[in-house]
């Protein structure tokens, strides 16, 4: 599914109405996506407009200038009615996750959070450089986990065509690849560049404990340095 078809597939997960393969795709989509966090935030509103009406007597009264007919209204009704009842938890947890998205910024779209069986997965270390050669600018969120970092990336400024990947370097010189990525031509995070201004957001995970890690460096296949990042 392309990035523009998980745009739009904003309101209809807001309604409920994806099917789970959908719904999972669209969830690992909004992680990253602040445009798809704000639209979720205004459909969530929309839901419970609906939902209203699904439920007369509540007290909320809505004039709509058209009325849709009665067939499309009864469809959008269940619709609502059997999403809320599969993941309505669910959803309050995204949306609220989407609201701290848009106010924490960037580096909060870099998707790290909590999980289940994570040791202290709740401190997030940041970290942020600018190459002053290559012009390169990178911002890395780090947290701690059972099993090593989990480490997210926002990289900015890199033209393409390149294949890059993220190096986590140990105070001991020890070197663990964190994720590689493939740049296009227009490259990411290109002001003025029209389909490429948005950063690169990726994630990744490294063995090394966050007080082992000594640095990060993004790098072209071939071994040259773009950009590093002190821990």
């Amino acid at each position: 599914m392309s990035t523009d078809q998980r745009h739009r597939d904003v309101g209809a997960y807001a309604l409920g109405v994806l099917d789970p393969a959908d719904s999972f795709r669209f969830e690992e989509h909004l992680a990253d996506c602040a445009t798809c966090a704000v639209r979720l935030s205004e459909f969530a509103r929309v839901e419970s407009t609906l939902a209203a009406y699904a439920h007369p007597g509540g007290g909320i009264g809505v004039t709509l200038p058209e009325p849709p007919t009665a067939g499309l209204l009864d469809r959008l009704l269940d619709s609502v009615a059997a999403g809320r009842r599969r993941r309505g938890r669910r959803r309050l947890r995204l949306v609220a996750a989407a609201a701290a998205l848009i106010i924490a910024g960037p580096v909060a779209a870099l998707g790290l959070q909590a999980r289940a069986g994570d040791d202290d997965g709740g401190t997030v270390l940041r970290y942020a450089a600018t190459d002053p050669a290559s012009g390169v600018s990178a911002s890395v969120a780090l947290q701690k986990r059972g099993w090593g970092s989990g480490v997210g990336l926002e990289l900015a400024r890199v033209e393409g065509p390149l294949t890059c990947e993220l190096i986590a370097v140990g105070k001991d010189g020890e070197e663990q690849t964190v994720t590689t990525w493939a740049v296009p031509p227009g490259g990411y995070g290109m002001p003025g560049v029209e389909g490429h201004e948005e950063p690169l957001r990726t994630r990744g995970g490294s063995a090394l404990r966050s007080d082992e890690i000594d640095r990060f460096e993004v790098r072209t296949l071939d071994g040259r340095r773009l950009v590093t990042i002190d821990a």
